[in-house]
C-alpha cells in the first residue's frame, strides 16, 4: 500500500517512541518525512537509521531540531521543510511530556512545564502549519492540508498523580476541535488520536517516576494495574497506533475532522 505516497509530513516528539513510529510507518507508504524533535542527536540517529527506508519506498528524509514552545523555531522546522520537500501536507503535532506529582504537591513549575509543551506547544504548532498550508492554496478536491494531535487516554478522564498531563491532555481535544471548526473554511482538516499505555521509553520513566513519589512500589507496578482495565489483555506496542496515524494523514480521512480516534484497546469506552 501506499496511501501517503508523495505527501510531505512534519511529526514532533519524533526521535522516540510513538513518535518515531508515527514517522516511519509514513515513510513505509512513500510519504516525505521530517522528523521534528528537541534532541538533536537521537534525531540524527533516527534519520541515518531510516535512510534506506525512505529510498525503498521513493520517499525522502530529514531531521529538524525543534523546541516546539518557541514560535521561531517552529516557523525555521516549516520553513525547512517546504524548502526540501516542496510543500506541507500533513502535520502532526505529537510532541508531549509527562512528569507525575501527587495532586497536593503540583507546582507551578510542573504545570507550566507540561503545559506548555503539550498544551501551547501543540496550538504554535497548529497555527504555523495552517499559515504554511493556507498560502499553498487548495488542491483539486478542495485539501489544503491536515493536521493530527496526539491526545490521550488522559483526554477523556482525569487521573490521579498526573493532572498537569491531564488536563494538557484537554487541552489538546479543545484545540482540535477548535482548530476544526476555524480551518474547515481553509480547507484544513484537524483531527487527533488518542493512545493509551503504550510500551515506550515515556512510560519507563512514568514509571520511575510514580515509584518515585510513592504512587508505586515496585518498576512496572503501574503498567500492570492500567494494563488490567484494557480490554485487549495487554499493553499497546507503537505499531499498534500507527495504521491509525497513517490513515489521518491519508486521503482515506479526507472527510473527517474534528474528532479524536481512540487507540486504546478498550481501556476508556466513549
Amino acid at each position: 500500500m501506499a496511501r501517503v505516497y508523495g505527501r510531505s509530513c512534519i511529526v514532533t516528539g519524533a526521535a522516540q517512541g510513538i513518535g518515531r513510529a508515527i514517522g516511519e510507518a509514513l515513510l513505509d507508504e512513500g510519504a516525505n518525512v521530517c522528523f521534528a524533535d528537541i534532541n538533536a542527536k537521537k534525531l540524527a540517529e533516527v534519520v541515518e537509521a531510516n535512510a534506506e527506508r525512505a529510498a525503498n519506498a521513493g520517499g525522502l528524509v530529514m531531521s529538524a531540531p525543534v523546541n516546539v514552545t518557541d514560535r521561531d523555531q517552529v516557523r525555521e522546522m516549516i520553513a525547512r521543510t517546504v524548502e526540501r520537500f516542496g510543500r506541507l501536507d500533513v502535520k502532526f503535532n505529537n510532541a508531549g511530556v509527562n512528569k507525575p506529582m501527587n495532586f497536593l504537591d503540583v507546582t507551578e513549575e510542573n504545570w507550566n512545564f507540561i503545559m506548555g509543551i503539550n498544551g501551547l506547544g501543540c496550538m504554535i504548532g497548529m497555527q504555523e502549519a495552517a499559515r504554511q498550508m493556507i498560502s499553498q492554496g487548495r488542491d483539486a478536491d478542495g485539501m489544503a492540508g491536515k493536521i493530527v494531535n496526539t491526545a490521550s487516554i488522559a483526554s477523556r478522564q482525569g487521573f490521579d498523580n498526573v493532572a498537569p498531563y491531564c488536563a494538557s491532555k484537554f487541552a489538546v481535544v479543545a484545540l482540535t476541535q477548535s482548530g476544526a471548526r476555524d480551518l474547515g473554511k481553509h480547507g484544513i482538516t484537524v483531527t487527533g488520536f488518542a493512545p493509551g499505555v503504550v510500551a515506550t521509553e515515556m512510560w519507563e520513566q512514568v514509571d520511575q517516576d510514580l515509584m518515585d513519589i510513592g504512587a508505586a512500589n515496585r518498576p512496572g507496578q503501574a503498567m500492570e494495574e492500567f494494563s488490567s482495565q484494557i480490554l485487549k489483555g495487554r499493553v499497546a506496542k507503537p505499531a499498534d497506533v500507527t495504521g491509525t496515524t497513517t490513515f489521518l494523514a491519508s486521503r482515506d480521512s479526507d472527510y473527517m475532522t474534528g474528532q479524536i480516534v481512540m487507540i486504546d484497546g478498550g481501556m476508556t469506552l466513549v
